[in-house]
């Protein structure tokens, strides 16, 4: 039941961290802190992660890149809002669930945060391509940011 109330909430929570600068965006996370213009650049050395991280990390790529399918005309619009709402599900699991330095989870908020809007574009309007490669581009942000072997060895 709280999965599902914080699944229905994501909306409008994406909306409004959109709406509010990153750097001063408010988490009711106590773990999570509020990016800055230094966490956006990518660290002279990778950011540890920890396995709920890792987990919904790769369940996102895994959605995002079955959107490939959609921008080829293989995949239906339903299957491309159902990849787009997988997004938002681990987006909320991340939020809740990983335990990251503050540095990194600011970082990661970046991340999400471009995540979430492009997730959003295609459920609002799964004609809108045009919010697909942004979503790959966070992924590319997260590859260069996080230390996740696994993901690497994806990209491959």
């Amino acid at each position: 039941m709280k999965t599902a109330v914080t699944i229905a909430a994501m909306p409008l929570l994406l909306l409004t961290a959109l709406a509010t600068p990153l750097a001063h965006a408010q988490d009711s996370h106590e773990h999570h802190a509020p990016a800055t213009a230094a966490s956006q650049q990518t660290p002279a050395q990778q950011y540890a992660t920890d396995a709920p991280l890792r987990k919904g990390m790769a369940q996102i790529r895994t959605a995002v890149d079955a959107l490939g399918h959609y921008e080829r005309g293989h995949m239906g619009a339903e299957q491309a809002v159902t990849s787009a709402t997988t997004i938002q599900e681990q987006i909320a699991y991340l939020v809740a669930n990983c335990k990251l330095e503050p540095q990194a989870d600011a970082a990661l908020h970046g991340i999400i945060a471009k995540l979430g809007a492009g997730a959003q574009a295609l459920k609002t309007n799964p004609a809108n391509l045009a919010a697909i490669p942004p979503m790959r581009e966070a992924l590319a942000d997260y590859r260069r940011t996080f230390n996740d072997p696994a993901f690497e060895a994806a990209a491959e």
